[in-house]
This record gives C-alpha cells, sequence and structure tokens, in this order.
C-alpha cells in the first residue's frame, strides 16, 4: 500500500512571490536528493494483480493464526450472554476461559476453527487489500479527491476506499465467516465435525439463508471497521514516513497498524459482537433467541445485559487486535517489497 507525499498542501500556503522565490531558487540550486526509500520507490514497478491478491491473503493467514487463540476467546466471550445465567458471566475472566479450554478441549483447542478461518482469511483479504489500491485510484480520478486533493481529500479517499472495499470482501466471502464462527464457538459437543460438514448442516437445517445470517450487521460493522483501519493505518504511516524517513519500514507498519487495529475495533466492536451472536441463531438445533432485527437485538443485550453487554469480550479483542492487524500490515508490507524486487530484476 504505498502513501503519496503531500507536495500540494506545502505549495498551496505558499503565496506568488514566495513560490517565484523558490522556483527561481530550484533554477540555481538543485533540490537535495531524496531519502533511499524515496529513491527506491520511485523507481519500482507496478505490482500485477496475481502478486497483489498473494500478498494480501497470505498477511491475512499468517496474523490469523498467529492470533488464534485470543481470536477464539473473543468469540467465546462474545456469545457467552446468548444462553448463560448474565449473572454466572461477572466472575469469568480471560485466565479461567483459557483454562478451561485447556482443561476441558486440550491445547489444540484454541486453533478450533483455524482451518476455515485461513480458507477465509485468505480470500477476504486479499479481495480487501485489492479492492481498496483499486476504489482509491478510482475515487483519485474524482475533482477534488486527487492526489493533490490535501489531507481531507486524502482522509475522505481512504475513508469511503476503505469501506467499499470491507463490503465487497465481506459480501464475497460471508458464508465462510459463518462457518468459522460456529466451529469456533463449538466446545465440548461438536455439533459440526468440519466446514464441509457445516456447509451441508446450516443449508439442511436453515436452508441457504442460513449461510447469509448477521449479514446486515456484518456489512454495517465491517465497512466502518476497514475504512477505519485503512485510514488511520496510512495517514499514520504517511506522517511518520514523513518526519521519520529512515526508520525500519516493517517497524512503522507493525506500530501504525497495530494502533489503527484498537481504533476501528473499540468503534465498531458493539456491532461485531451482534454480528457473533446473529451467526449462531439457530445453530446446533437450539432455538432462537432474537426474534427482532438488528436494532431490536441491540435493544434486547442493552437491556438484559447493559452496555457492558455490548463490550463483552473487548479486553481479549484488545489483546488480539493489536499483534494482528500490526503482523498483517506487517507482512503485507514486506510480501510487497519482495514482489516488487522480483519483478524488477526480471
Amino acid at each position: 500500500m504505498q502513501t503519496e507525499a503531500r507536495v500540494g498542501i506545502a505549495a498551496a500556503t505558499m503565496d506568488s512571490g514566495a513560490a517565484a522565490a523558490a522556483a527561481r531558487r530550484y533554477t540555481t540550486q538543485p533540490p537535495p536528493p531524496p531519502p533511499p526509500q524515496q529513491q527506491l520507490h520511485r523507481h519500482q514497478p507496478q505490482l500485477g494483480t496475481v502478486p497483489h491478491l498473494l500478498a494480501g491473503g497470505v498477511a491475512g493467514a499468517v496474523s490469523k493464526t498467529c492470533t488464534a487463540p485470543l481470536a477464539r476467546l473473543t468469540i467465546l466471550f462474545q456469545v457467552q450472554g446468548m444462553h448463560s445465567d448474565v449473572a454466572t458471566l461477572q466472575k469469568n475472566s480471560i485466565w479461567r476461559e483459557a483454562s478451561r479450554i485447556v482443561y476441558e478441549e486440550g491445547f489444540r483447542a484454541f486453533w478450533k476453527g483455524n482451518l476455515v478461518t485461513i480458507a477465509h482469511r485468505l480470500p477476504y483479504s486479499s479481495i480487501s487489500f485489492y479492492t481498496y489500491e483499486r476504489y482509491k485510484k478510482l475515487l483519485q480520478m474524482i475533482p477534488g479527491l486527487d492526489k493533490n486533493g490535501g489531507f481531507g481529500a486524502d482522509v475522505g479517499v481512504r475513508l469511503i476506499g476503505g469501506g467499499l472495499s470491507g463490503i465487497t470482501a465481506a459480501s464475497m466471502t460471508y458464508p465462510l465467516d459463518l462457518v468459522r464462527t460456529r466451529l469456533a464457538a463449538q466446545t465440548n459437543t461438536a455439533y459440526y465435525r468440519g466446514i464441509s460438514h457445516a456447509l451441508y448442516t446450516i443449508c439442511r437445517d436453515e436452508g441457504v439463508k442460513g449461510l447469509y445470517k448477521g449479514l446486515g450487521a456484518t456489512l454495517l460493522g465491517v465497512g466502518p471497521s476497514i475504512a477505519i483501519s485503512f485510514c488511520v493505518y496510512e495517514t499514520l504511516r504517511s506522517h511518520w514516513q514523513i518526519e521519520r524517513p529512515y526508520d525500519s519500514p516493517v517497524m512503522i507498519s507493525l506500530a501504525c497498524g497495530s494502533l489503527s487495529g484498537i481504533a476501528s475495533s473499540t468503534i465498531t466492536f458493539p456491532l461485531d459482537l451482534v454480528r457473533r451472536r446473529k451467526q449462531l441463531e439457530g445453530a446446533a438445533g437450539r432455538a432462537r433467541v432474537y426474534q427482532t432485527g438488528l436494532f431490536g437485538t441491540f435493544g434486547h443485550i442493552f437491556h438484559t445485559e447493559g452496555l457492558r453487554g455490548l463490550y463483552r469480550g473487548i479486553l481479549p479483542e484488545y489483546c488480539k487486535v493489536v499483534p494482528s492487524v500490526g503482523i498483517v500490515f506487517m507482512t503485507y508490507e514486506t510480501l510487497k517489497s519482495i514482489f516488487t524486487e522480483l519483478a524488477s530484476d526480471d
């Protein structure tokens, strides 16, 4: 993911006299050479579609595999209020739940559903990263939103492009996301025996529409989530590279990615919680808990569990999202650099 230097901002603040003086100085004195990173970037060829998709997909798969234990803990906390007495949940903690998993299911259970997570994350990350770049280029063709439109235009392009890319990726890979949630939410009793069995059972018991339960909450949440994540990441990374151009690109991506993950998770976590619970409606033959739509489910959770119920599982989510988003952006940028170097050698 490439960021542009904000030359237009500085140029817009200069009056005509200062601009003319600057022009005269540049004719007599050549500008200093750009930092090595900018020189390399200037001569890098554009990545093709396949390397771009591969970089995004592998980045997502690596990130999800590294943080699978925390992801499963988050899901288990999010869905606890559906079929449990809320009063009994007050004593629960990350350590207590993690100990229960190890004691009852074994250490490997932390990666329960990780295969379907990878099967989902490969196309999801590929599509989201690829379409983000494409949406951004299309948006920059709109007058006022081009590359020299200033800071506000840059933020607008990143927000809109990120939101559209998230909605596109989520819509195309949603059944796998639903299966992943149901496999990860299973504890002692395994109603679904794998990806193919889960897909078949859901279609048999709930119809094809069952594969899209919670899609509304997903699209409502994933748009802002990806938009905030991409926008915060690129904005922070752009300013960091301008202020400290010689810092390690890997560390910049890791730090900015972690901060962007915290920002997006904090704002969109209630929507993610509702999405998880809607995905589990009717799972394993259980009765429906929420008889209303998206907003009715919000109201039901708030009435029965309070505001805290909408943020149930936020602590393991924070523990997960810092390394998760940091790793995905770091891996993505690293793979892009590798593929670009390979392309330049050919």
